[in-house]
């Protein structure tokens, strides 16, 4: 693989993880209300839409309390 390009994928890949990580630590905190109070698709979103799918969680999927 060229250099370069595992240079700009590392990031990337790193910012996803995360992103997911993030979004599923999210979703399984107690007390945590989603749209639609489903947690097991918002599951499905985060994991299966890859870097789009923590987004459109954390930015339309949660309920504020």
């Amino acid at each position: 693989m060229d250099s370069n390009l595992l240079l700009i994928i590392t990031p990337l890949l790193v910012i996803e993880i995360g992103l997911l990580l993030w979004g599923l630590w999210d979703l399984t905190r107690p007390g945590r209300q989603v749209r639609g109070d489903n947690k097991i698709i918002w599951a499905i979103v985060i994991v299966l839409i890859g870097f789009i799918g923590p987004v459109v969680y954390f930015l339309f999927g949660r309920e504020e309390t």
